[in-house]
């Protein structure tokens, strides 16, 4: 399958650091489906996201910051623009 978005949601685009978010979220013991009840961000962009298949809205990674309990900085890659 394959997502597309339109060129002015490229822009605001934020390249994940997945590591983190993986680490963060086994260091709580959450599943994908608690993530996602936590945060209202849906199992498959949870899945998507973790596994480097696409980037994240701003507002997408300040949901799962809030649910993580963490600042949203800390799950952007380093050098990430956003």
């Amino acid at each position: 399958m394959c997502y597309t978005y339109p060129a002015s949601r490229l822009s605001a685009m934020v390249e994940v650091n997945v590591g983190k978010l993986k680490e963060l979220r086994d260091r709580r013991v959450l599943t994908l489906h608690e993530l996602e009840e936590r945060s209202g961000v849906s199992y498959n962009t949870i899945w998507r996201l973790e596994n480097g298949k696409t980037g994240a809205q701003p507002r997408t990674i300040r949901k799962l910051a809030a649910a993580l309990r963490v600042d949203p900085e800390e799950l952007v890659k380093a050098g990430s623009d956003g």
